[in-house]
């Protein structure tokens, strides 16, 4: 895929050989989780979490997959709040294997099943909604080392 596929506004992380798509708002806190799962990575609580993009990344399907590119120009790079722009290892690209939508306004305590999927150019994806009184970390941590009982 070229960066000729659509651009979202989202960033990306690859944990262990899947990519986590996070969604939200600007000034949601995608940047924040994006760093948050790295530094997971890094301290064992989670597989190896590397950067692909932040803050616009680049969508395509292979086959009934969908995978994320950073966006060339950002590559690279990620916005650390009160640091400002920085450069860290990304890798170029990745399948994705979860989308997290912070701000969802579909967010609840026990989600509804259907609302804990979502489809991305015709391909189906598990999904997990935050809302925005909720730290992200853990819940996205969980969706990665535990099953459903």
């Amino acid at each position: 895929m070229s960066d000729g596929g659509p651009s979202v506004h989202a960033s990306a992380v690859r944990v262990g050989q899947r990519a986590v798509l996070i969604r939200g708002p600007s000034g949601s806190g995608k940047s924040r989780l994006a760093f948050d799962l790295i530094m997971a990575g890094r301290s064992g609580v989670i597989e190896t979490a590397v950067l692909i993009g932040d803050d616009r990344v680049h969508l395509a399907t292979l086959g009934e997959e969908i995978e994320v590119r950073p966006a060339p120009t950002l590559a690279g790079l990620i916005e650390i709040r009160g640091l400002g722009i920085r450069r860290c290892d990304f890798v170029e690209h990745a399948t994705v294997g979860l989308v997290v939508d912070l701000d969802a306004r579909d967010a609840e305590r026990l989600p509804l099943a259907e609302s804990l999927k979502t489809s991305i150019l015709g391909v189906e994806l598990p999904r997990i909604p935050i809302s925005r009184d909720y730290s992200p970390l853990p819940l996205v941590v969980a969706a990665l080392t535990t099953t459903k009982s």
